[in-house]
């Protein structure tokens, strides 16, 4: 059986995603109540037990409706059989009815993307990856950590207006996330990136949008100036206008279009819950 699950399916759904995830289960109450809404979940029940769940986050892009397939998770001795295929075509056909257009989501492993593949995703939003040093500039300057979750909208809004947006809940989850992992923002009129400090001499910009190369260098000298770091692993958009020429392309997210497909080739993906 499948169904969109309730208040009272609280308890299996938090004991399913920690005994896959790992994570402890006032963490995965807080994807249920608060990144997803018991309403945006799905699952596939036998006997009265929750056998397998996903969430579809409420997310647009291009201001499209859609959903973001977060916690996509079977049990152990049901997996094989058949369950997840079936309850993503539920959940499909749900989506569609409440006029949502699209489901994106970030394949765990390599070899899930030919799983999702095979139940009708193809890739998109793909990232490069690349090192550079960072040079010294005393006269950089940029704020620090004072981004709230409706701040990092709006600077999605202003410097990735083709990003898979999610609604305000879901960023404070993830700002939340971000800092509890040790996230540090850093922000201009001409940018913004964020980062961790990898180790003394390395800082890891999981995401940076700027007017340009020389202003993405601002922010980066400024954090130089700040940590004493010398260079800088960079993660951008595929289709990101900074540093071109750089860096080497990789796979990360796939999207399924309910009914008519769209374009996607300038979408950005990036930072939905899925650091660890």
């Amino acid at each position: 059986m499948f169904r969109v699950a309730e208040k009272s399916d609280a308890a299996q759904l938090t004991g399913l995603f920690s005994a896959v995830f790992g994570d402890p289960e006032p963490v995965a109450a807080n994807i249920f109540e608060k990144f997803a809404g018991y309403e945006n979940v799905f699952l596939a029940e036998e006997e009265g037990q929750v056998i397998a769940s996903l969430c579809a986050v409420p997310v647009t892009l291009q201001g499209r409706k859609g959903a973001y397939y977060y916690g996509v998770c079977t049990r152990p001795e049901q997996r094989g059989k058949g369950v997840m295929t079936e309850l993503i075509d539920y959940a499909r056909s749900q989506l569609l009815l409440r006029g949502w257009s699209f489901a994106v989501l970030i394949p765990a492993g390599a070899s899930l993307f030919d799983f999702y593949a095979q139940r009708g995703f193809q890739k998109a939003f793909g990232l490069r990856e690349f090192t550079r040093p960072i040079r010294r500039n005393l006269w950089a300057q940029a704020d620090f950590d004072s981004v709230t979750a409706k701040g990092l909208e709006a600077l999605r809004r202003r410097f990735a207006p083709d990003a898979v947006f999610l609604n305000n809940a879901g960023y404070i989850l993830v700002l939340t996330d971000l800092y509890t992992l040790g996230g540090t923002i850093v922000s201009s009129e001409d940018g913004y990136g964020i980062y961790f400090k990898k180790d003394d001499q390395t800082l890891d910009f999981v995401e940076l949008f700027a007017e340009g190369d020389r202003a993405a260098e601002k922010l980066m000298e400024a954090a130089r100036d700040k940590t004493g770091a010398e260079q800088a692993h960079i993660t951008l958009g595929v289709q990101q206008n900074l540093f071109l020429g750089e860096g080497v392309a990789r796979d990360y997210g796939m999207i399924q279009f309910f009914d008519r497909p769209f374009d996607v080739q300038e979408g950005y993906m990036r930072l939905m819950l899925d650091m660890e």
